[in-house]
């Protein structure tokens, strides 16, 4: 659901005049209750402390957790293939300078073996090929110093079979097989925005294999969790996305070697 520069959220991300309506959508769905009170304090949760740590968003998209990370006292390097998403990013930190970087493109070669932590929200299910997964997942590997940390987001391998299900939190989800590289369609919808995005389903066997093939030593498949805050309005809400996510948490060790 970020702009990482693939299939159709590139094509509209690349046309000036539809790029900022696509931005605003991504700031507007940041702000739904299950990403405020459930994915980000799961993904943080599955980062640790990130104080003083080089950090790499990979697919950084808008910003959203760049911006989030740095606050935490991360020294973050936000990159993205999408020049629009670079240059909306860009301006939101000229707001708020929060002390981010922003890069357009592909991993630097100055930056290659630097990074304590990379995180990649949304960003594998935007490769259409086994060739194209295992090149995402060899550019954060190799951004990485040894036994440095890589959190990803995924579709979810057993993600709900209810086009609806997710309607909840502000989008549908479907796809006609589960297949690796299967075409995976996303409705969504924030405050009056938006937009269907075209990413790909990928089995967990294959996930496991690439992440391995790239250097990889452990592979952690997490659950998810509520805030604090989100449990004091109420587990209700989340329940249905909890038991059935349509997103997996990944933490994934380089090896030492």
């Amino acid at each position: 659901m970020r702009g990482t520069g693939v299939d159709g959220e590139r094509a509209v991300a690349d046309l000036p005049s539809q790029f900022d309506e696509l931005a605003a959508l991504y700031e507007e769905f940041s702000r739904q209750p299950f990403r405020q009170e459930l994915e980000f304090p799961s993904v943080l949760a599955a980062l640790g402390d990130v104080s003083g740590l080089r950090v790499l968003d990979l697919g950084c998209g808008s910003g959203v957790y760049t911006r989030k990370l740095a606050g935490l006292g991360a020294v973050v390097t936000g990159i993205d293939e999408s020049r629009g998403m670079i240059e909306y990013a860009e301006r939101r930190e000229r707001d708020e300078a929060t002390g981010a970087v922003y890069v357009a493109g592909p991993l630097p070669a100055e930056l290659a073996g630097t990074m304590d932590v990379v995180l990649g929200v949304y960003v594998l299910p935007y490769a259409t090929t086994v060739a194209e997964l295992t090149g995402l997942c060899r550019s954060a590997a190799d951004a990485l110093r040894p036994g440095g940390v890589f959190v990803t987001l995924p579709i979810h391998p057993g993600f709900h079979a209810d086009v609806d299900y997710y309607a909840p939190y502000g989008f549908r989800l479907y796809t006609s097989t589960r297949d690796d590289a299967a075409p995976v369609v996303l409705d969504l919808r924030a405050l009056g925005h938006e937009a269907t995005v075209t990413a790909r389903y990928w089995t967990a066997a294959t996930l496991n294999a690439v992440l391995g093939e790239v250097g990889f030593e452990a592979v952690d498949w997490l659950p998810h969790r509520i805030s604090a805050a989100g449990e004091a309005v109420g587990t209700a809400y989340f329940r249905p996305y909890l038991a059935v996510p349509h997103a997996a948490l990944l933490r994934c060790v380089k090896g030492k070697a």
